[in-house]
């Protein structure tokens, strides 16, 4: 029976040792840096054309935060090549036999990934909030204003959950190739399109991404179904619902 540091060791070192992995975590920094600070510079330089309706606060925050979006599309490929790079290249049937106990591989691949997104997240979300902030000029604000740092974290666990969603479905289709197929749709063409349907918006605003986006909110709005802490809870719940039917589907299905 293997120890569970010892597991988690196993899993730092395959995820390591894959370039595809590390270049996704970086391109996650990257992008969601470079798009929101290129967007930062564009609403500081035709502030009157980007500040949109005066009768609500400009949100100086969500502005930094422009490119979370292409961020997500990184973090969520993460998540899925580090659990399906196993699958397609047949070694999930080493890990297996080196760890019979499915769940408690799971469950260290869960933390190993968990650490790594929750690392890069954080100093993603927080350059990337500080450089969009300078570029603002007169238009930005500081970590210290009212629900700022909240929506900061917000932004680092929203990246995080994502990256363990698809882990987690990754692991219930045994097939990264089908995760992507089924992920990268749901989040940039379902969701987003539900949302925009009036008979069927407020289901879509449960969605794993509609709910972790509110996380990044500094200015509470009327017309939203709930707030920040609301969302954290729901983006959670989808989490360990991914990663509970990846962790049933290892124990009764073969690798």
């Amino acid at each position: 029976m293997a120890s569970f540091p010892a597991v988690l060791q196993s899993e730092w070192t395959k995820v390591r040792s894959v370039r595809s992995t590390i270049w996704t975590l970086a391109l996650t920094f990257v992008v969601t840096l470079g798009l929101g600070a290129l967007l930062s510079l564009l609403t500081n330089n035709n502030f009157k054309d980007f500040a949109g309706d005066r009768a609500t606060p400009f949100d100086a925050t969500g502005t930094a935060f422009s490119g979370i979006m292409l961020g997500e599309l990184a973090i969520i490929v993460f998540g899925v090549l580090a659990v399906g790079n196993e699958y397609s290249t047949g070694m999930i049937r080493v890990s297996l036999a080196a760890v019979p106990q499915r769940t408690t591989l799971l469950a260290g691949k869960a933390v190993v990934l968990g650490a790594l997104a929750l690392a890069v997240s954080l100093v993603t979300a927080f350059v990337t909030f500080f450089v969009g902030q300078s570029l603002l000029g007169d238009h930005s604000t500081t970590i210290g204003s009212p629900n700022v740092l909240r929506a900061v974290f917000g932004a680092a666990l929203y990246l995080t959950l994502l990256c363990l969603f698809s882990a987690g479905v990754t692991a219930m289709l045994h097939n990264q190739t089908l995760a992507l197929g089924v992920l990268v749709p749901f989040f940039f063409l379902l969701s987003p399109i539900l949302s925009a349907v009036p008979k069927v918006k407020t289901l879509a605003h449960y969605f794993p991404d509609y709910a972790g986006s509110r996380m990044l909110l500094v200015y509470e709005q009327s017309n939203q179904p709930y707030g920040p802490w609301q969302g954290l809870l729901i983006c959670l719940a989808w989490t360990l619902a991914a990663l509970a039917g990846g962790a049933a589907i290892l124990r009764k299905r073969d690798a």
